[in-house]
């Protein structure tokens, strides 16, 4: 155990050669074998250069603009270099843009739908219509705004709603749509065009979620890639997010949230006089927010610059072919959805390929993947992020894909005890209770191994496949729970 505040301070190359050592339990970062959460442009001095301009702006503040003039700068530069790539500023359809650094992705959501519902302050019951296909984060914007959400199907060939679906979940208490370009589980553009002159024949908002590969495609579009139209040149989208820490790898959190025009962002702000302090006023939902990752994806933007972009671009779209290349030729599997852009998304044809078999085969030879759970009428999958840094390992993929399947298929099936498969698909979720989930966590070997052994997570994944969705985020409430304790 390590105290973060011991009696006497500790020399500090002696922190950091902890923080070293305990960073060797992490997935790789860097590599082109994490297929999930980190976005590796695989740029010789990049990270040098955002961690320096990082720590020159690290305690800039955030809360007073007029105090920070190089922050403010910097944002707004940020905010017009998105605009630009998502088809908006002086020339085009959309002018007037104009937009606000938030921290990830999750908080543009949530900025979206605060902004859509404090539009109408005569609706009493908001609510919001997405595909369910839709970031989970519309559904934790809906739940901390008290917004209604409403899941449109989507079909599970194309995993695009039907726009006509669409149509028919808007009532007249719907603040906003939303949809995909592209979807985080399948890499899928929704049909924007559709869906923003619905919502515009409706007089409803309509907001594009373009967090997560939102940045790669009109770059992926001028490499010959074939992307259909999602951004500010739709006549009824209304508002844009992208991550810059995804496409534009920037290091982590930096998104942009843009609207149509200022009129449309003003329900954005907060403000607040009433008290014996300063006036709060804020753009986000954060106050206090340091200029460190601002600076940084400033850095890295300049430093990459536009052809910078296309070549990252290039090379993600080669990834992306040869990976599905490689799942095509393996017996047994296949793309669950087209790898137009930057997801590979795999599911199996063969009843004794478990596809979470395959997943723990794949991180024991080091490529770490992320398994999907099935839903509704759509099969498990694993999902592969795709970024630059992939291309020169999409060779050993190939190989390790093909060994991981044969040692899977030999293995065979996760087959539970017929207790806990009843329990999965039974207990009710209040009855859950701590000391359960702790019994589970210690069978599976989640709590109380050696540092940096991956686990096996093929039953866990089983147990959670069984689970209804309200007892799976009981249970991994309870283990996230378990694990976010303090150690004395």
């Amino acid at each position: 155990m390590i105290d973060a505040l011991p009696t006497q301070g500790v020399p500090a190359e002696q922190v950091l050669a902890e923080l070293r050592g305990m960073r060797q339990a992490d997935l790789p970062t860097h590599g082109g074998r994490l297929f999930a959460y980190v976005y590796d442009p695989a740029r010789a001095g990049l990270d040098e250069l955002a961690m320096s301009a990082y720590a020159l702006s690290a305690h800039v503040n955030g809360l007073d603009p007029t105090a920070f003039p190089s922050l403010l700068a910097t944002e707004n530069a940020l905010v017009a270099a998105a605009a630009r790539v998502l088809g908006a500023g002086p020339g085009t359809a959309a002018p007037d843009v104009v937009g606000s650094v938030t921290s990830g992705g999750t908080e543009s959501l949530i900025l979206a739908v605060k902004t859509a519902r404090d539009a109408h302050p005569e609706i009493t019951a908001p609510r919001l219509v997405v595909p369910s296909t839709a970031h989970a984060a519309f559904a934790k914007a809906a739940h901390y705004l008290g917004v209604a959400l409403d899941l449109v199907p989507v079909d599970p060939e194309t995993f695009t709603p039907d726009p006509a679906a669409i149509a028919a979940a808007i009532t007249q208490d719907t603040v906003l749509v939303a949809c995909s370009a592209p979807s985080y589980a399948h890499g899928v553009v929704d049909p924007v065009e559709q869906i923003a002159a619905i919502a515009a024949e409706r007089g409803v908002r309509c907001h594009v979620d373009a967090c997560f590969g939102g940045w790669a495609l009109p770059f992926l579009r001028r490499v010959g890639v074939s992307v259909p139209a999602f951004d500010f040149g739709v006549r009824g989208v209304t508002s844009v997010s992208v991550d810059l820490h995804k496409y534009a790898y920037t290091p982590k959190g930096v998104s942009v949230l843009l609207h149509r025009d200022a009129a449309l962002r003003r329900p954005q702000y907060f403000a607040f006089a009433d008290w014996p302090g300063y006036t709060m006023i804020n753009p986000v939902i954060s106050s206090t927010r340091s200029g460190g990752p601002i600076a940084a994806a400033f850095a890295t933007l300049r430093h990459l610059g536009d052809e910078g972009y296309l070549e990252l671009a290039r090379q993600t779209r080669d990834a992306v072919a040869g990976l599905a290349k490689a799942v095509s030729g393996v017996d047994g599997l296949r793309l669950l959805a087209p790898a137009d852009y930057t997801v590979v998304c795999l599911a199996a044809d063969d009843p004794g390929l478990d596809l979470f078999v395959l997943a723990d085969e794949l991180a024991a030879r080091g490529w770490h993947t992320q398994p999907q759970l099935p839903y509704a009428d759509l099969p498990a999958s694993i999902h592969l992020t795709v970024t630059a840094s992939v291309l020169p390992q999409v060779p050993e993929f190939g190989q390790a894909l093909a060994e991981a399947v044969f040692a899977a298929r030999t293995q065979g099936p996760v087959e539970l005890p017929a207790e806990l498969l009843a329990l999965a698909s039974s207990l009710p979720p209040e009855q859950l209770t701590p000391e359960l989930v702790a019994a589970l966590a210690q069978q599976f070997g989640l709590v109380g191994g050696e540092p940096g052994a991956a686990p096996r997570l093929a039953v866990v994944n089983a147990v959670l496949a069984a689970a209804s969705p309200r007892l799976r985020e009981a249970l991994l409430i309870e283990f996230v729970s378990l694990l976010q304790r303090p150690t004395w």
